[in-house]
């Protein structure tokens, strides 16, 4: 293929004598071209597109000179890089200044915001998850909901990254968002409250006597200690006969922080591995002989909206047979995203690997598959069918065995279908492992 600069216009011409060098001088060695004795350039591989980057100066110089409005340059060679990167995949990204200030800020953990997980799917702005205790989930917006407009903008052609900033701000303020969900015909109108987002990304509790539960809403760089201290803490009040470990509507987060908190169940073996097109890019994480809960029976609830490191922390106990994963099929996003800074203060997120578990499998767009499909539901009692027992009547005595907040935790299991289960399993279990004992 050959490259002419003679048959351009000036403007055109200008653009790609800048553009050319960059592109050469960017490209590897061997594919370098130098020019003939017409003064035209020759691609040695056909891997540099010259021709193309000659057909983008020419769009380039049209919009300059035909466009309805006037638009500077730097403007539009911006919108070439967003375009450039949006068309990779969902997740890749140029940052404006705003934008990579805005990612340190969730990185950091606190930011203005509805607390919300959002990704592109099919060209349609969907909710990933809502983070515990935020605007969002107690709004009640759920995993894989369509968000239609956001303070009556359309979404229809909206990137990723203005989406986000438009629905951060400062607190106190109102966002309205139209969201469609799967299995209605009328969209949803929500009216949320800016908070500063501070998610806590550890809770647990004891749900009965023996049986613990540790809630895991994100994976943030001390999610590893902060779990560590949790089952730690559950096991000084009393030995535990099972956990119930909750990684549903946890949209991901930092890949060490996922790989501390599967070594906390893993005595050995391979936890996580990433391949890429580069040596940097393919990392592998195994387990420590060093663990706090190698042997507690362990019961592990996702849905639709556990993603990335949730996922890997799923794959690696699923595929290690150290736990049940109950619950519905996991989100799917099985890359690596990599923050790189630009020298003019703004940056890149650049999709650099994916993911695998221990035995090879891909989580993108695969997701895992629970060993026990459980939906979402609650547990309803029918009128008039339930027995009257002691506890029924008025001035009854308590058990002095039964936790101060034992209601609290009957009502929680009732509304939780799901971890209702997960309770109901591992006392199957330990029943199971008596019997053979």
């Amino acid at each position: 293929m050959t490259l002419s600069v003679t048959e351009r216009s000036a403007p055109a011409k200008r653009l790609l004598a800048t553009l050319l060098p960059i592109a050469l001088l960017s490209a590897p060695l061997p594919l370098l071209a130098q020019p003939d004795s017409n003064g035209t350039v020759d691609s040695v591989s056909g891997d540099l597109p010259l021709e193309e980057i000659q057909t983008f100066a020419e769009v380039f110089e049209r919009i300059k000179r035909a466009y309805v409005e006037d638009v500077d340059d730097r403007t539009l060679l911006r919108n070439a890089m967003r375009g450039m990167l949006s068309e990779l995949d969902p997740h890749s990204a140029y940052l404006d200044k705003e934008e990579y200030q805005s990612q340190r800020e969730s990185t950091e953990g606190e930011f203005g915001g509805i607390g919300i997980e959002v990704g592109m799917e099919n060209g349609q702005l969907m909710v990933i998850t809502p983070i515990d205790d935020t605007p969002a989930s107690e709004a009640g917006l759920m995993s894989r909901d369509i968000i239609i407009s956001i303070d009556g903008t359309p979404t229809e052609g909206m990137s990723l990254q203005e989406a986000v900033t438009l629905m951060r701000g400062d607190p106190d303020t109102t966002l309205d968002i139209s969201v469609l969900r799967a299995g209605e015909d009328s969209p949803r109108e929500f009216t949320l409250t800016r908070e500063i987002i501070r998610s806590e990304s550890v809770k647990h509790e004891l749900l009965e006597t023996g049986y613990g539960y540790l809630r895991i809403s994100q994976f943030q760089s001390r999610t590893p200690e902060q779990a560590r201290e949790a089952l730690e803490r559950m096991a000084r009040e009393q030995p535990l006969d099972g956990l119930v470990l909750d990684l549903r509507n946890n949209p991901g987060g930092v890949l060490q922080a996922a790989v501390g908190v599967a070594d906390l169940f893993l005595d050995e073996g391979l936890i996580v591995y990433t391949e890429g097109r580069i040596p940097d890019n393919e990392l592998s994480f195994s387990a420590s002989a060093e663990t706090p809960a190698d042997d507690v029976p362990l019961v592990v609830l996702i849905n639709g909206g556990s993603a990335s490191a949730a996922e890997i922390v799923a794959g690696a106990l699923q595929d290690q047979r150290r736990g049940v994963i109950m619950g519905t099929d996991s989100f799917g996003k099985g890359s690596v995203q990599q923050i790189m800074p630009l020298g003019n203060g703004e940056g890149l997120k650049l999709t650099t690997a994916l993911y695998y578990t221990p035995e090879g499998r891909s989580i993108q767009a695969q997701g895992i598959e629970p060993d026990v499909d459980v939906v979402r539901g609650r547990l309803e009692v029918a009128e008039g069918s339930r027995e009257i027992r002691e506890a029924d009547l008025e001035g009854h005595l308590r058990s002095q065995q039964a936790p101060r907040d034992q209601e609290e935790v009957s009502q929680r299991l009732r509304e939780d279908y799901q971890l209702g289960e997960a309770l109901n399993l591992l006392k199957a279990l330990n029943v199971v492992d008596r019997r053979r004992n």
